[in-house]
């Protein structure tokens, strides 16, 4: 379960920007920066426009619309211990697609929320 903000641009698009911008301006410029500024600019930019609509909705329709539209638009990510759920889940039956790497990400994930509790 990774824990992606649902507001990144996918990597061809990454990918095509660092070519143009090789192309274009910097042969120095990498993947990962293009790929950290492009993030960040498209969840600014996301976040401002969520901004506007909830001033918009505010006054328009019922008492916390604009709450709403946030926590619907912008959820928080899982629990640790949800995390850990969802990794026995998978771990109980895995299918045949899932890799060694993928199960010992799950492992590491139970563990840690068992790690998490307090000592008794």
């Amino acid at each position: 379960m990774t824990q992606e903000h649902p507001i990144t641009p996918p990597p061809e698009l990454v990918e095509q920007w660092t070519s143009e911008a090789e192309k274009d301006h910097q042969p120095t410029v990498s993947y990962s920066l293009v790929s950290l500024f492009a993030a960040k600019a498209a969840r600014w930019g996301a976040d401002q426009e969520l901004e506007a609509c909830c001033e918009w909705l505010k006054g328009t329709a019922h008492i916390g619309i604009d709450f709403e539209l946030i926590h619907a638009r912008r959820p928080k990510p899982p629990s640790l211990k949800e995390q850990a759920v969802f990794a026995a889940a998978v771990l109980r039956s895995p299918d045949e697609t899932c890799s060694i790497a993928e199960i010992e990400q799950h492992w590491h994930t139970i563990r840690c929320a068992l790690e998490a509790l307090p000592n008794d």
